[in-house]
């Protein structure tokens, strides 16, 4: 008999199993995670536009701006740019309805960029 030093057939399969199995186990592990995070980076920068309105307002004797591109122009930038949320969409900012109240409202309309659905981000709305 002759011993070549290869490996069987079964060994090739029962590696190629294992090696599935944990890869499998990572992705499960780590998938939620992509979400979870551009979660956490809309909320962050709903905060950031948020301090920026109200810088705004500060400067302009409690007026509020009317859109979040009044941040990025005139006279003194608030914000360097408006940059999209973590999925590709436009912050929505909707301007106070008294113009000397700070009822504005700043959220993204979440992973699947339809405003008003239960997906949406706000920054004091829960993690999945």
């Amino acid at each position: 008999m002759k011993n070549n030093g290869g490996f069987t057939l079964i060994e090739l399969i029962l590696v190629t199993v294992i090696i599935g199995i944990l890869a499998g186990m990572v992705v499960t592990t780590y998938g939620g995670r992509v979400q979870e995070t551009q979660i956490r980076a809309a909320k962050g920068d709903i905060a950031s536009l948020s301090n920026a309105v109200d810088l705004y307002a500060l400067d302009h004797g409690d007026i509020y701006p009317q859109s979040l591109e009044d941040l990025v122009t005139g006279r003194r930038n608030y914000i360097r740019e408006l940059r999209p949320d973590p999925w590709g969409n436009p912050y929505i900012y909707e301007p106070p309805t008294n113009a000397l109240k700070a009822d504005y409202r700043i959220y993204s309309a979440g992973p699947d960029g339809t405003p008003g659905t239960e997906v949406d981000v706000t920054s004091t709305s829960p993690m999945p």
